[in-house]
């Protein structure tokens, strides 16, 4: 009876499994289960170097780039936004997110608890002080004034580190405040110093121009991908591959373009003249160039930011070349818009935006994409349509691709040299002159769009924001 029994058992457990194994009963991996759903779930953090939303939608360069990702594995992306890095890794922990992309560095700290994909960015961690103020030199000068970070970052992290060596060094921490707050207390002096990583600061320094770096805090590091330890490594594994196939890719030099290609052209003397000029004189025309977009489909704070750079937004404003106007119109292009004052702001105004909806148009029917369609019609307000296709043909003989702006503004400074423009139709240019022009206007509109939707007004620099003890965490000194 017993033997039947136990016949019957294994007879039973022999049928499930070959059952099992007919219908793939088999738990699938975690890439697998993310196929199966259509659906990879991000999380992340709102800052202007990993995912904001704009009036066009969601950007942002990790956002972009995971999007990417999403399409690679061939499902859709989903954005989870964290309150702060320490909400991040426990996102991960939990399951709740399959990844972050939050330009997170990579250290032995956080290696005990999450594993990075390979590097797609370097860094490096710079300390941040007032213009004017007292310039710390070195690490022990840090303990002087009031130092706060982030807390869960690796600047928390690499400062501990320095403190086994400088006992006297103290900070504090706060998961309150994102980096632009923090920089926004320096600039008015509610703290005296804060660290931040270097792309960061490219994208932010504009908004902060009392700003400046005082000294490195790190050498290069790496920027990667976070995941969940686990002994099923296929969505790591996926990102790695994606990664190995997008190095010196186009996607990641149209991302580097877009986010940081233009960053450098905005000094310290422009910065802090242009947001002197908004203050004065912004509001007076805002309502012309709001009429002037809605009609001819721009972001009224574009066409401010053109009008900034044709003249400063003087309405009287006159070139050595003929051109006046706060939107500078020839007196031929004014005469073929319909524009019978080029003196007055709302006519100019109006003119200088129908005129760049031409030249955009023109761009569309040749096939150009967004963005790269409204830089190349903006380097053609600057320079003339011919001398843009003059670029654009080199560009094509070069080996670049014509149809982006990263490549084509490469190739613009070349029609100033004899071996390249004898062979163009429109002859020599000032090349580089429609370069500067493009990346300008980018810098003033990435500045207004701050100001615009972040609710902020850095005029006299910034709202004061001050710390309490409730917000922060002292690490006192090792004494």
């Amino acid at each position: 009876m017993l033997a039947g029994i136990t016949r019957l058992f294994v007879t039973v457990l022999l049928s499930a499994v070959c059952l099992g194994a007919l219908t793939g009963s088999v738990r699938p991996d975690k890439l697998e289960q993310i196929r199966m759903h259509g659906e990879i779930v991000m999380v992340t953090r709102n800052s202007p170097t990993t995912y904001f939303e704009d009036r066009s939608g969601a950007a942002g360069y990790e956002y972009e780039l995971a999007q990417a990702f999403a399409d690679y594995l061939g499902v859709s992306l989903t954005v989870k936004v964290a309150d702060n890095l320490n909400d991040i890794f426990s996102t991960l922990e939990t399951g709740e997110a399959a990844f972050a992309a939050a330009g997170l560095t990579q250290t032995p700290e956080r290696e005990r608890w999450v594993r990075f994909s390979l590097p797609y960015m370097q860094v490096t961690e710079q300390v941040v002080y007032r213009r004017g103020s007292l310039k710390p030199e070195q690490i022990a000068d840090l303990a002087s004034g009031q130092l706060v970070v982030s807390s869960g970052s690796s600047h928390s992290e690499h400062l501990r580190q320095f403190q086994a060596a400088h006992p006297e060094l103290t900070w504090s921490e706060s998961s309150e405040f994102e980096v632009s707050d923090l920089l926004q207390m320096v600039a008015s002096g509610s703290i005296d110093y804060t660290v931040i990583d270097s792309n960061e600061f490219e994208v932010l320094q504009a908004y902060f121009p009392t700003l400046a770096i005082a000294f490195d805090l790190s050498g290069s590091e790496n920027i990667g991908w976070a995941f969940s330890h686990s002994r099923d490594d296929s969505l790591h594994q996926a990102a790695n591959e994606f990664f190995a196939a997008q190095k010196d890719s186009a996607l990641m030099a149209g991302l580097s373009e877009r986010y940081y290609g233009h960053l450098n052209e905005l000094d310290y003397v422009g910065a802090r003249r242009f947001l002197r000029q908004t203050g004065k004189k912004l509001d007076t025309y805002k309502p012309h160039f709001q009429e002037a977009a809605d009609k001819n489909g721009f972001d009224w704070r574009l066409l401010a930011a053109v009008g900034y750079q044709e003249s400063h937004w003087n309405p009287t404003a006159r070139s050595f070349t003929g051109v006046r106007g706060l939107m500078m119109l020839t007196r031929n292009t004014a005469r073929e818009l319909g524009i019978r004052n080029r003196l007055d702001a709302k006519q100019s105004i109006m003119g200088g935006a129908q005129y760049l909806s031409k030249l955009r148009e023109r761009l569309a029917a040749e096939n150009v994409q967004e963005p790269d369609r409204t830089w190349m019609a903006l380097a053609s307000y600057n320079v003339g349509y011919g001398h843009l296709r003059d670029a654009r043909k080199i560009t094509e003989l070069t080996g670049g691709n014509p149809d982006l702006w990263m490549d084509v503004k490469e190739s613009l400074p070349l029609l100033s040299q004899k071996r390249y423009y004898r062979y163009t139709r429109h002859g020599y240019a000032r090349g580089q002159e429609p370069v500067d022009y493009v990346q300008n206007i980018r810098r003033y509109y990435d500045v207004l769009v701050w100001n615009e939707e972040q609710n902020h007004n850095f005029i006299d620099d910034g709202q004061e924001l001050q710390l309490s003890s409730a917000m922060v965490t002292v690490i006192p000194p090792l004494l």
